[in-house]
C-alpha cells in the first residue's frame, strides 16, 4: 500500500536549493487510502500485546520480596532478576526494526508475542535463580519487539489524518501498563502466589496470538540490507553496559567500583564505534536516513527528557507509600491508580485537541500540569491522608497523556513509511534510556540527601535539648530500645524529605524541558491531505 508520507519525504529530498522546506505549504492531495480489514480486531489484538508488556515492566516488582523467599535468595541477587529483563529488553528493541524490515513485521510479531508468553509461564514454573534469572531474559527478549512494533501497526492501518486517535488509543497501553501493575501484582501476590504475576501473561498471550494471526497484513517487505554485525555488536555492547552502569551503580557505589568503571569503559567505546561505523558504512544497522527528519529527531531527544523526567515518579511513589506510610501493598496500588484515571481522560482530550491546536501548546499544557502536580507532591508529609496522593496522580496522569500522544505523533508524520519500524524502535529504545537514568538518578539522590537530612536532625537531637526532639516526653533515650526507636523516627523523617527533594528536582526539570519543544515543528493533517509542517 503506497504512503503519502513517503512521497513527502521524496519531495523534501528533491527540493530546489533556497527553498525553505519548513515554510507552510499545502501538500498533494494524497492517494486514495484503501481500508485495512478487520482494522478493529487489529487494533484490539496490537493494544492487548501492548498492555501485557507495559504491565510486565512492574507487576514484577510488588512479588520480588517473596520470589526472594521462596528462591532462598539475597537482596544482590535478587537485583538480576529485573536487571535481566531490562538489559534483554534493551539490546533487543533497536534489533526489532531490522527484523521486521527483513523478514515482515507479522512473522516477528507473531514470534515475539510466543516467545514472550513461554517465558513468562516459565518464569512461574522456576524453582531457582539462574533458571527465573535466565527465563526472565528470554521475556525480556521476546517483549521487547512488542511495543514499537504496535505503534508501528497502527501507524500503517491509519489515515495521517487519524494518527492522533491512533496514538491515544497506542498511549494507553504503554501508560497504564505500569500504573496497573503495582496493584494487580499486589493482588495476585497477597491472594494466590507470586507465580500468578508470571501466569497471567499465557491466557493474553494466547488471544494476542490467535488474534494477529487471523488479522494482521504481512507489511511491505523492505529487505533492507545483509545484517549488520559490527553495529549490531556495538550497538548491545554499549546499552547492555549502560543499563547494567545504571541499575548496580547505586549498591556498588558507583565509579568507587571497578565494575562500574569498566562498564562505563566498555559502554563508551561501544558507543563511539557504533556512531562512527554508523555514519560510515554503506549498510549500517541503524539507517542514518531516520536523521534527517527533524522531527524525528527532535521527538527523540524530547522522549529521553520526558523518561528520565516523568516516569521516576512511578519508581519513587510505592516505596515511599509503603516504608513511610506504611501502606499495605493493595493499598498502594489502590492510591495510585487513579493516576490512570488522569491518564484517560487525557488519552480522550489529546486527539481533539491536536485537531484544532498546535501540538505543542498541547504539550506545554500537559508539562505545566505535571509541573503543578510535582508541586503538589513536593508539600507531601507523613501524616497526610490518601486525598493529596490522588488529586496529584489524576493531575499528572492527565499532562503525562496531554504530552506522550501528541509527541509520538508528531514524531512519525512525516517519517517515510519504509522507516517506521526501525523509527519505533529507536523511540522506544530512547524512552527506556532516559528511564532507567532518571530511576539511577532520582534513587541515587533519594539515597545520599536521605544520609545528609538523618545526620543533619540527629546533631540536634540531644537529651538537653527537648524543643527539637518532641518524642523526648514519650521516649527514654538511655535504653537501647528508646534508641533504636529514635532513630526509627529520625529515618522515617530524613527519607521522606528526601523524596521531597527528589519530586522538587523533578518538577524544576519539568519547568525547564518546556523550551525545548521549540525544537518541534507541528503536524497538523488536513481531511484528505497529507500533514502541513509549520514552523
Amino acid at each position: 500500500m503506497a504512503d503519502p508520507l513517503e512521497d513527502d519525504a521524496l519531495q523534501d529530498a528533491v527540493r530546489p536549493a533556497g527553498v525553505d522546506a519548513t515554510e507552510p505549504s499545502v501538500m498533494p492531495t494524497e492517494p486514495r487510502w484503501v481500508p485495512v480489514p478487520n482494522r478493529g480486531l487489529i487494533t484490539i489484538s496490537v493494544m492487548l500485546a501492548t498492555i501485557m508488556q507495559a504491565l510486565d515492566t512492574t507487576i514484577a516488582n510488588v512479588a520480588l520480596p517473596r520470589v526472594q523467599g521462596t528462591l532462598s535468595a539475597t537482596q544482590d541477587e535478587m537485583g538480576w532478576v529485573l536487571t535481566s529483563y531490562i538489559v534483554a529488553a534493551a539490546i533487543t528493541i533497536p534489533l526489532a526494526g531490522w527484523l521486521a524490515s527483513e523478514f515482515g513485521r507479522r512473522k516477528i510479531f507473531l514470534l515475539s508475542i510466543v516467545l514472550f508468553t513461554i517465558a513468562s509461564a516459565l518464569c512461574g514454573l522456576a524453582t531457582s535463580l539462574p533458571q527465573i534469572v535466565l527465563f526472565r531474559f528470554l521475556q525480556g527478549v521476546g517483549g521487547a519487539a512488542l511495543v514499537p512494533l504496535s505503534q508501528a501497526v497502527l501507524f500503517d492501518i491509519n489515515r495521517p489524518k487519524d494518527f492522533g486517535r491512533a496514538m491515544s488509543i497506542w498511549g494507553i497501553g504503554v501508560t497504564l501498563g505500569p500504573i496497573l501493575g503495582p496493584a494487580l501484582g499486589g493482588w495476585l501476590t497477597d491472594n494466590y502466589s507470586w507465580r500468578w504475576v508470571f501466569f497471567i501473561n499465557v491466557p493474553v498471550g494466547v488471544l494476542t496470538y490467535f488474534g494477529l494471526l487471523a488479522t494482521l497484513p504481512e507489511s511491505r517487505n523492505a529487505k533492507s540490507s545483509q545484517f549488520d554485525f559490527f553495529g549490531f555488536t556495538t550497538l548491545s555492547l554499549g546499552i547492555a553496559s549502560l543499563q547494567l552502569l545504571l541499575d548496580r551503580g547505586q549498591q556498588l557505589d558507583w565509579f568507587s567500583s571497578p565494575e562500574i568503571i569498566a562498564e562505563a569503559s566498555v559502554g563508551g567505546t561501544a558507543f563511539y564505534l557504533f556512531l562512527v561505523h554508523m555514519f560510515s558504512s554503506q549498510r549500517p544497522f541503524l539507517n542514518p536516513a531516520l536523521f534527517k527528519d527533524r522531527n524525528f529527531v527532535a521527538s527523540n531527544v524530547f522522549i529521553l527528557m520526558i523518561g528520565v523526567v516523568l516516569f521516576a515518579t512511578l519508581a519513587l511513589l510505592p516505596p515511599m507509600l509503603q516504608n513511610q506510610l506504611q501502606y499495605p501493598v493493595i493499598l498502594t496500588g489502590l492510591v495510585t491508580m487513579p493516576r490512570g484515571i488522569g491518564t484517560l481522560l487525557g488519552m480522550v482530550l489529546v486527539g481533539r485537541l491536536v485537531a484544532r491546536f498546535d501540538a505543542r501548546l498541547v504539550m506545554a499544557v500537559g508539562l505545566v500540569a505535571t509541573a503543578y502536580s510535582l508541586w503538589e507532591m513536593t508539600q507531601f508529609s507523613l501524616i497526610m491522608s490518601a486525598w493529596p496522593i490522588i488529586i496529584s496522580g489524576i493531575i499528572q496522569g492527565l499532562g503525562v497523556g496531554l504530552v506522550y500522544v501528541p509527541l509520538s505523533m508528531v514524531a512519525f508524520a512525516t517519517l517515510p513509511a519504509a522507516l517506521r519500524n526501525e523509527g519505533t524502535s529507536f523511540f522506544n529504545l530512547l524512552r527506556n534510556v532516559g528511564s532507567s537514568i532518571g530511576i539511577s538518578v532520582v534513587m541515587f539522590l533519594l539515597t545520599q540527601n536521605t544520609q545528609r537530612v538523618h545526620a543533619s536532625l540527629a546533631e540536634h537531637i540531644t537529651p538537653f535539648n527537648t524543643a527539637s526532639n518532641p518524642a523526648a516526653a514519650h521516649i527514654d533515650v538511655t535504653t537501647t530500645k528508646g534508641l533504636l526507636a529514635l532513630n526509627g523516627m529520625i529515618t522515617n523523617q530524613s527519607a521522606m524529605i528526601g523524596y521531597l527533594d527528589d519530586f522538587k528536582l523533578m518538577m524544576v526539570l519539568t519547568v525547564l524541558t518546556i523550551p525545548f519543544l521549540l525544537m518541534i515543528r507541528n503536524v497538523k493533517p488536513a481531511p484528505g491531505a497529507a500533514p502541513v509542517v509549520s514552523e
